[in-house]
């Protein structure tokens, strides 16, 4: 075989071993094994339906502690995580996210490696009750301009001493007063509890939620 066809042969081959090697590693999926991780942290990997799940969020949380302790790490690209430097403890751990329902908890220790399963809400409205407080204050309709100056209790429910729309949504949002810690959209601001009993309308459910004070 002359020397050049045997060359280009050569690395012909050479070509395709790498190329099916970085074909097979790109389509492999990363486990717990393959985490870097130190004796005091939780490492793993979170798989869905599809695959691996990238940034959804692990939660370990433990009472075992003179206080409750709880961290929280967001998976990466090829759904690992790593949650470090924790206490000796024996941790609760599940998965959360957009589109997901709280997994399962499992129990874990540090220098555990531990792959989790993320869970699937079965529709939007499973998916919905994760969502955080201000997802669900952004839905809020506001009054259109007409509707300012309020007519009030009489007319339209607006106070007359609000003038304008931006002067309503300043005082919904209050920026810098209760809602900056108090959070409006929050499952208590958004339901009214079946104890509670029966209404004719939303104002009249309103008026008695208040009633019982913050916490519903």
């Amino acid at each position: 075989m002359p020397r050049n066809v045997f060359s280009l042969s050569f690395i012909g081959t050479v070509i395709a071993v790498l190329v099916v090697s970085v074909v097979t590693l790109a389509s492999g999926q990363a486990t717990s094994g393959t985490v870097p991780m130190d004796s005091d942290d939780i490492a793993g990997v979170v798989t869905g339906p599809g695959g691996p799940e990238a940034g959804v969020w692990v939660i370990a949380e433990t009472r075992d502690l003179p206080t409750r302790h709880i961290k929280i790490v967001v998976t990466d690209d090829t759904g690992r995580y790593l949650i470090p430097d924790l206490p000796q403890a024996t941790y609760d751990l599940w998965v959360r996210g957009y589109g997901l329902v709280d997994s399962d908890k499992v129990q874990a220790e540090p220098g555990d490696a531990l792959d989790l399963t993320a869970v699937v809400a079965a529709n939007a409205r499973a998916a919905a009750e994760y969502y955080p407080a201000l997802h669900w204050f952004a839905l809020l309709e506001l009054p259109p301009p007409s509707e300012f100056p309020g007519t009030g209790p009489g007319g339209n429910g607006i106070s007359p001493d609000i003038k304008s729309q931006g002067e309503w949504i300043r005082s919904v949002v209050n920026t810098d007063g209760c809602t900056g810690c108090h959070a409006l959209g929050n499952r208590a601001t958004r339901e009214i509890p079946d104890a509670l009993g029966d209404f004719d309308s939303h104002i009249a459910a309103w008026d008695r939620r208040v009633q019982s004070g913050q916490a519903g």
